[in-house]
């Protein structure tokens, strides 16, 4: 777990950058184009869903090394940069916290508030999963090596993309 810290901390900076630059995008939408907010909603809950349904499909490959021992060793301004690169350029990142956001964020209210509530519990439950993934990683490692336990995971996890999609736009 020590080892994937630094990669964790790079992870979490670019998460906290993509959810505060997300919540300042959907609250600048929301004041100044309601109607394009609305629109933004569905469009928004349809990729949840489209992602869900991709996800259910997933044929269960994943790519795990056999052979760890032989992985070379990263310092740890290295391993930070791949984490912040990571969660900065994923596409499904930005798509996933704008879709998500919006009906958390109220325009009676003051922004900074909520923004800080929002970043802070987004960080702590990335941490948190960081945090279960390298603890885990060697057993997980052994788990995830059967394409039918990729598929049940692929599974849960679509299920729950559909269900949030689903909510957003009827919510």
């Amino acid at each position: 777990v020590r080892r994937t810290l630094h990669m964790m901390w790079g992870e979490l900076v670019g998460v906290g950058l993509v959810s505060v630059l997300s919540v300042l995008g959907v609250a600048a939408i929301m004041l100044n184009y309601p109607a394009l907010f609305s629109a933004f909603k569905y469009v928004g809950g349809a990729y949840l869903v489209w992602l869900g349904i991709q996800m259910w499909q997933a044929k269960g490959k994943m790519a795990i090394p056999t052979d760890i021992s032989t992985a070379q060793q990263t310092g740890g301004m290295a391993l930070a940069a791949q984490g912040f690169v990571t969660a900065i350029a994923n596409p499904k990142g930005w798509a996933f916290m704008v879709s998500l956001l919006p009906p958390f964020i109220s325009t009676n209210k003051p922004m900074l508030p909520q923004m800080s509530a929002l970043v802070a519990l987004i960080l702590l439950i990335e941490f948190l999963c960081l945090l279960l993934y390298a603890s885990g990683g060697r057993t997980l490692r052994h788990f995830l090596a059967k394409s039918n336990n990729v598929v049940l995971m692929n599974r849960i996890a679509g299920s729950l993309m559909l269900g949030v999609g689903v909510w957003l736009a009827v919510g």
